[in-house]
C-alpha cells in the first residue's frame, strides 16, 4: 500500500514507520509542524527543531522521503482556541483528544486527500475491519494504550489509519528501535500537552489569559488568607503554588464568576467523590450502545470503571459508576468500552 507516515521524532512512530516498510509498502513520511513556539522565543530554544532532526535522521536511516507540513494555524482555530476556552471558563479541557480528531486525522486527511492507501501514526490502539465496519481496540499495554485520546475519530477515519505497534507494549517497542539502531532508540517519550513542549502551562495561561487578581479564602472559615493571579492557574485539589503559610492548603473549590479560589487544610473537602454525572455531545464508531453496562474511562490511563450509561435523550446522558470517583471536572471526556473495544465517547458536565 501507498503509506503517509506521521513522525513525530519520537520512538514510537520512528519504529512504526520501520515496520511498515520492512513490509514493502510505499513510504512517505510526514512531520507535522503544530508547535507554538515561534510566538514564546523569548522563553528559549524551539523543542520542535529538536524533534524535527530526529524525524530527519530516521527518514534517512530508513531511505523514507519526508515532508514537513505547517499546520499553526489549522491548530490554533481548533485546538488551542478551544483550550483557551474552556481553560476561561474554568472547565478542564483535552486539547489531545482534538488534535488526533481534527488535525491529524482531520486537516492533514484533507491535506493528503486520496493520494494515500492509509494514514499511520505510533498510537497504542488496534482498529479492527469487520465487514467494513471498523472498530476500535484497547493496546495489550493497559498503560500505554491511546485509546482514550481517539474515542473522538469518526468510522471514515478509523477505516483510513494504521497503528503498527498497537499490539506491542512499550517495552518491546524500545527492543525493536534497538534492533534496527534508529537514531532516537534511547530518547524519553514525551509528556504534556503536545502543542507545549517545553513551555510551562501556566507561562501559556498567562500569555493569552494574563493576570486577574482575586481572593484566597478558607472555605470552613470564610478567612481571606491571600491573594493570587486567576482562578485559571488552579485545578481542584492542587496544594503547590499558593505562597501560604501554615499548610498543607488544598484548592477545593473555585469560583468563577467572583474569581475566588477557596482552600482547606482537609483533603476530604477536595472535590468529592462522585458516582454519577451528566454527558453530552456523544461520538460513536459506530451505533450506540444497546447494553447500559459499560466500562468508563474519565481520563488517560489503565484504570477502567464499571458503569452504566442512561441515555435522558439523543443529546445528554448520565454515567452511573460502581464504585465513587474523584476529580471528575466538566468539560473533561467519559470514554466508553465494550471489554476491549472503545465504543466512543462524550464530554461531561
Amino acid at each position: 500500500m501507498k503509506i503517509a507516515v506521521l513522525l513525530s521524532g519520537g520512538v514510537d512512530s520512528s519504529v512504526a514507520l520501520r515496520l511498515l516498510k520492512d513490509e514493502g509498502h510505499d513510504i512517505t513520511a510526514f512531520y507535522l509542524k503544530i508547535w507554538l513556539q515561534d510566538e514564546f522565543s523569548y522563553l528559549g530554544d524551539c523543542p520542535w527543531e529538536e524533534d524535527l532532526n530526529f524525524a530527519q535522521a530516521v527518514c534517512q536511516q530508513a531511505d523514507v522521503p519526508l515532508e514537513v507540513i505547517p499546520l499553526q494555524n489549522e491548530y490554533w482555530e481548533y485546538v488551542v482556541s478551544y483550550t483557551i476556552s474552556e481553560i476561561s471558563e474554568g472547565r478542564t479541557p483535552n486539547p489531545d483528544i482534538f488534535c488526533n480528531s481534527l488535525i491529524k486525522f482531520g486537516q492533514f486527511f484533507n491535506i493528503v486527500g486520496d493520494s494515500f492507501d492509509k494514514v499511520a501514526s505510533g498510537h497504542y490502539a488496534i482498529v479492527e475491519n469487520q465487514g467494513n465496519k471498523f472498530y476500535l481496540k484497547r493496546s495489550p499495554d493497559p498503560i500505554k494504550d491511546q485509546t482514550y485520546f481517539l474515542a473522538y475519530l469518526t468510522q471514515q477515519q478509523l477505516s483510513k489509519v494504521l497503528f503498527p505497534i498497537g499490539g506491542f507494549n512499550k517495552k518491546e517497542i524500545r527492543l525493536i528501535a534497538q534492533k534496527y539502531d534508529l537514531p532516537n532508540k534511547e530518547r524519553k517519550d514525551s509528556q504534556g500537552i503536545c502543542f507545549l513542549g517545553k513551555i510551562k502551562f501556566s507561562d501559556f495561561i498567562k500569555h493569552h489569559l494574563g493576570d486577574k487578581p482575586g481572593e484566597i479564602i478558607d472555605i470552613e472559615t470564610g478567612k481571606i488568607l491571600g491573594t493570587h493571579n486567576g482562578y485559571y492557574y488552579y485545578t481542584i485539589g492542587q496544594r503547590s503554588g499558593l505562597k501560604l503559610g501554615g499548610g498543607p492548603w488544598y484548592v477545593v473549590e473555585k469560583d468563577v464568576a467572583k474569581n475566588i479560589i477557596f482552600i482547606s487544610k482537609n483533603y476530604e473537602l477536595v472535590d468529592k467523590d462522585k458516582d454519577h454525572f451528566k454527558v453530552t455531545k456523544f461520538n460513536w464508531f459506530n451505533e450506540k450502545p444497546k447494553c447500559e453496562n459499560l466500562l468508563v474511562k474519565i481520563r488517560h490511563g489503565e484504570r477502567l470503571m464499571k458503569g452504566k450509561l442512561h441515555f435522558d435523550n439523543d443529546n445528554f446522558g448520565t454515567v452511573f459508576l460502581e464504585s465513587a470517583d474523584r476529580g471528575i471536572a466538566p468539560g473533561q471526556f467519559a470514554v466508553f468500552y465494550d471489554e476491549d473495544y472503545c465504543l466512543g465517547a462524550a464530554v461531561i458536565l
